[in-house]
């Protein structure tokens, strides 16, 4: 065999060398590698062969071939980047953009780390302070005998007291809600990440991308801070806001305030032309009643469900913590069977319900959702508010393109965006409301 491979590299060393370009790594960097063309494994099948193995073994002979090859092309390889074949060219921005890559996949990790052991936190705290408050309820219940030992009576104060003291501190940070925020700032980090990756594939990034990017990622971490202690979002503000994890951008200004609100009579949608990178005025009306109806609609509609979820969880936190620490005071200055026993159980067994209706029903989660919600009905309201104040349409992304990002946004295919556009021209002539949402997805 070793005569064979000897004569198969021989046969290689004979072989006229043509400069090529072999291989390109966009994901990665790019490169120029220059390589002598290789014969093909079916020659040099042939011609070990022709060196006398027998035909009868071609499975283990076509392996020891491919083998073979891969040895001869990796000592290629090596020579050509010991001999300074192989030139790297890498751009600063593609470096840069390397780097907020890494810091984005990074974020997405600790993120998720963070959100499973948040959602841990929820689970076990409440079965911990359920626990203590119905083993509490249960030793006031033995204690109404009036038989009971001093113990039986200190020991349900003391579980009233620790349960209603533990509960304040779940009620503050709302768990079921902080992992819902990580899991929202995973999904918002995955998609930044796939979108540098797909850049990186299809074009050399710019120093405008990079500042882009990273401005992304900063806004998100600002809007889902992973500390809890200083950084932590307002759990119970006195108005609920759609959440906010994109740059702020200019104002918007007036004059598309009024076009917004401007009806153009004139809207052939059939007719519409690819010209102007894709724009029109048609589509151009198309997208700002698509803007009406996310603003009157579903934006207003996650504000108003927001508002009433916030109100709801705001009275629960409250009950829990109070029900238990009037059980508290009842079980102290219980004495004998009087009826302060009875108070002290009925509202312990309340305080349990309460508790578990809120953190097992994950009332704050429910908020955070409705406020995700909002604030992405208010990004794509943006997004096409930003993208119709530029007046120049090649500075603006492709129309085409555009539509059909916007329509899967809203879980919508290009006509059914094109219907709801036209509703919402109509209803604004005849002064009546849409009658129905904007996104089919939530």
């Amino acid at each position: 065999m070793a005569s064979l491979a000897s004569s198969s590299l021989l046969l290689l060393r004979s072989t006229p060398s043509k400069t090529s370009s072999c291989i390109s790594f966009r994901s990665t960097a790019r490169a120029a590698l220059h390589l002598p063309e290789l014969p093909s494994v079916g020659s040099i099948k042939k011609q070990l062969v022709r060196g006398g193995l027998n035909r009868r073994s071609n499975g283990p002979v076509q392996q020891r071939l491919l083998n073979l090859r891969d040895d001869v092309m990796s000592m290629v390889f090596d020579e050509s980047r010991r001999s300074g074949a192989v030139t790297w060219t890498v751009s600063e921005a593609e470096q840069q953009m390397y780097l907020v890559l890494e810091a984005v996949s990074d974020r997405v990790e600790m993120h998720r780390n963070v959100g499973e052991q948040r959602d841990n936190w929820n689970a076990l705290l409440l079965n911990s302070v359920n626990m203590m408050t119905l083993t509490a309820t249960a030793l006031a219940g033995l204690a109404a005998g009036g038989e009971a030992p001093v113990a039986v009576k200190v020991s349900s104060a003391l579980l009233f007291t620790a349960s209603a003291g533990m509960l304040l501190v779940m009620n503050k940070i709302q768990p079921s809600q902080l992992a819902e925020e990580q899991r929202n700032a995973v999904r918002l980090f995955k998609q930044i990440e796939g979108e540098i990756r797909s850049m990186l594939a299809m074009r050399a990034p710019t120093e405008a991308d990079v500042e882009e990017m990273t401005e992304r990622v900063l806004a998100l971490d600002q809007a889902y801070p992973l500390p809890l202690l200083g950084a932590m979002l307002e759990k119970f503000p006195e108005k609920f806001e759609p959440a906010t994890w994109w740059p702020m951008a200019s104002n918007i200004s007036k004059a598309t305030a009024h076009q917004n609100d401007r009806r153009i009579k004139r809207f052939p949608f059939e007719s519409r032309k690819a010209k102007n990178n894709g724009w029109s005025e048609e589509l151009e009306v198309e997208m700002r009643a698509v803007v009406d109806v996310l603003k009157k609609k579903d934006e207003e509609d996650y504000l108003r469900l927001g508002s009433i979820a916030l109100k709801a969880n705001n009275v629960l936190a409250v009950s829990g913590p109070v029900l238990t620490g009037l059980a508290a005071a009842a079980s102290i200055f219980a004495s004998g069977s009087s009826s302060s026993w009875a108070a002290a159980m009925a509202a312990g067994s309340l305080a349990a319900a309460v508790n578990t209706f809120e953190h097992g029903g994950q009332v704050g989660m429910v908020v955070e959702m409705y406020r995700n919600c909002a604030g992405f009905f208010r990004l794509v309201a943006e997004s096409i508010e930003t993208a119709l104040e530029e007046t120049d349409p090649e500075k603006r992304e492709n129309g085409e393109l555009f539509e059909m990002k916007v329509a899967l946004k809203l879980g919508r295919s290009l006509s059914q965006l094109r219907n709801l556009a036209r509703k919402s021209i109509y209803s604004g002539m005849e002064g009546t409301e849409v009658d129905e949402f904007g996104s089919k997805l939530f």
